[in-house]
């Protein structure tokens, strides 16, 4: 295969700091290649100190002059960049696809997904407004404001290039703060595009920037007095790192952790629906979902369906994304690949049973590419590392109970509690479901339950370090503080206000 560079991707990708793209003085850059065929793509830096100093010290400036920015003005600034954002979609897309390896229509989809969260922060006046008691006291008025914290900074993962810096900085730019966003150095092409459009929108210099690179810069970020508040989501032991680290620094901070997401199919539900969200909902994407199904709880009867599961799942299989019939895409790297293969292995040792082994999958044409096949196992016990293990590939583990309680049971048990599903045509069982499940968010016969952008991202347990969620309200709350005012006039100040050369005497 030919490891040539597309000619509109350049060959190192530059830092985006005070409104310029400059080329970083670094000695140490990081490949990006195509998960499909191994071909680079570009070159990221890791950022130096001195170009990560710059990129804070052009946010604490901009800061000054953007927090006093009227409100209207910010939410301008987002309607003009959701919609160039969905004037450049399906560009966006394909550069996404190239980086990740995603389907055509998943890259739309991730995209979406933050062109959603950006129309939200065009709702930003209503968002922040405060509240008002009159006559607290005699003549006392309270009332609070709702005011940015300032630089605030982003760690993005390789799943969601497009979906998860949106979720970030434009609800927090439009609250009046500025921000560093350092994406996955496994896929920043797609972050530099959506600085791009960010500028091409109006954004003044300064507002956001975006360096590249690994754990030295993410600690630099986390441990820099200017930043105020820190956004992140990826793995358990990385957020961990980023909630202890940031908390001792006495910042803010949101981590979005893994996760070992549930399907609950009771024997009453449709059964035609169960197959195919069961497989969408596990192998799109590869698997790499923080909200992808990975285990499936089948209750008495539905256990009978295992032979149909393996048949279904049988029939999707990885492939390009210029390939309209691929149902999924390769893994991010050689090293998630050999990764999810060491489960399959461990799965089989352990002694679940291997019904599909997407092991020696492969596609025609791309020999390089990272491919695992789906994967299913049965029999599969709450002792085994393919149960424990956030996988993040297309490995799918079924799980047997007896009764919709033993199910409740067993993922209460979990430490996870980032998405589960119930499937089923019971509204008592899904009620008793929602009510007694210690997860944060729940689909009723939906299999991924992401919400909507006016309510908040809210994984719960090990899923998720923190108090304030992504997007919606919970996100204003995160990336502003609350002034209250408590205030008291005179009536006698109006007799001097009419009459200014009087001298008032009070009694």
């Amino acid at each position: 295969m030919d490891k040539t560079i597309p000619a509109t991707i350049p060959e190192k990708l530059p830092l985006y700091i005070n409104g310029e793209w400059i080329q970083s003085r670094s000695d140490h850059w990081l490949d990006v290649t195509n998960p499909a065929s191994g071909e680079l793509l570009t070159r990221a830096p890791y950022t130096t100190v001195d170009e990560l100093q710059r990129a804070v010290d052009a946010a604490s400036a901009a800061f000054q002059s953007w927090r006093k920015t009227p409100v209207p003005s910010r939410a301008r600034l987002m309607l003009r960049y959701q919609q160039l954002l969905k004037e450049h979609q399906e560009e966006l897309a394909e550069i996404l696809c190239e980086e990740t390896g995603k389907t055509f229509e998943d890259a739309k989809g991730d995209i979406w997904r933050g062109i959603e969260v950006v129309e939200q922060a065009a709702n930003i006046a209503a968002l922040m407004m405060g509240e008002t008691v009159e006559n607290v006291a005699s003549s006392i008025d309270c009332y609070s404001y709702t005011q940015p914290l300032g630089v605030c900074t982003g760690i993005t993962p390789f799943n969601f290039p497009a979906m998860i810096p949106l979720w970030m900085f434009p609800m927090a730019i439009a609250c009046g703060n500025t921000f560093v966003l350092k994406p996955s150095e496994q896929d920043p092409i797609t972050p530099c595009k959506l600085a791009e459009l960010f500028a091409e929108a109006g954004a003044p210099k300064g507002v956001l920037q975006v360096v590249h690179g690994g754990k030295a810069q993410v600690d630099f970020l986390l441990t820099h007095p200017d930043i105020k508040a820190i956004s992140f989501v990826g793995s358990v032991p990385v957020g961990q790192h980023i909630y202890r680290t940031g908390t001792d620094h006495l910042k803010r901070v949101q981590a979005f952790a893994g996760a070992k997401n549930h399907m609950v199919v009771m024997p009453d539900a449709n059964k035609q629906a169960v197959l195919n969200n069961i497989v969408g909902s596990s192998v799109g994407a590869a698997g790499q979902r923080c909200m992808a199904i990975s285990v499936v709880v089948l209750v008495g009867e539905a256990q009978q369906w295992i032979a149909e599961i393996r048949d279904t799942m049988a029939k999707v299989r990885p492939g390009v994304w210029k390939d309209p019939k691929a149902d999924f895409g390769p893994l991010i790297s050689p090293a998630a690949r050999d990764r999810v293969k060491d489960y399959i292995a461990r799965g089989k040792q352990e002694g679940a049973s291997c019904l599909l082994d997407g092991t020696d999958a492969s596609v025609e044409g791309y020999p390089d590419g990272n491919w695992v096949g789906p994967t299913l196992f049965a029999d599969v016990t709450p002792e085994m590392s393919i149960y424990k293990d956030e996988i993040f590939g297309p490995v799918l583990c079924l799980v047997n109970a007896d009764r919709l309680e033993d199910a409740i049971r067993l993922i209460n048990d979990c430490p996870y509690g980032n998405g589960t599903s119930i499937f089923t045509a019971s509204g008592a069982a899904a009620r008793r479901y929602q009510h007694d499940i210690l997860v944060g968010q729940v689909g009723i016969n939906v299999p991924i339950p992401v919400p909507l952008p006016f309510f908040s991202f809210t994984g719960w347990r090990a899923s998720f370090y923190g108090d304030q969620h992504a997007y919606g309200k919970q996100a204003v709350r995160f990336y502003t503080e609350t002034k209250t005012v408590t205030a008291r006039w005179f009536d006698t100040d109006i007799e001097h206000a009419e009459h200014p050369n009087m001298t008032i005497h009070l009694k």
